[in-house]
């Protein structure tokens, strides 16, 4: 019966109620983490005075900075500069000048469209 019991549990589907959606299965093991490029990993490491690890943590570190949706950075930005004691004029320009430059551009937001991602 316990062997019964054990197939049974191994066939178990997890179903989630919001169709669509997968379940987690338990806590991230390490080879479900994505690995930098050793290419980069190695050049970082010649260039600096950095451990392979270090250098693979510094590289996820860009890429999660850069991989941060729009939304995200404006709202991230704003508050930043707000800490400052920067005033909305001077911020919304600020944001948009950052925004043209960045690894991959934002589109050109106005104002108005800064303002509303702000505040909704």
């Amino acid at each position: 019966m316990t062997s019964q019991v054990g197939a049974l549990a191994a066939r178990t589907i997890k179903i989630c109620p919001i169709s669509g959606r997968k379940l987690a299965y338990g806590p991230r093991q390490p080879h479900d983490q994505v690995v930098p490029d050793p290419a980069l990993v190695a050049h970082v490491v010649a260039t600096t005075s950095l451990s392979p690890g270090e250098a693979a943590r510094v590289i996820d570190d860009v890429i999660a900075f850069h991989a941060q949706p729009v939304e995200d950075y404006v709202r991230a930005r704003h508050a930043s500069l707000r800490t400052y004691g920067a005033k909305n004029p001077e911020i919304f320009a600020r944001i948009a000048e950052e925004l043209a430059h960045r690894v991959v551009a934002a589109p050109e937001l106005s104002e108005r469209q800064l303002r509303r991602i702000i505040y909704g």
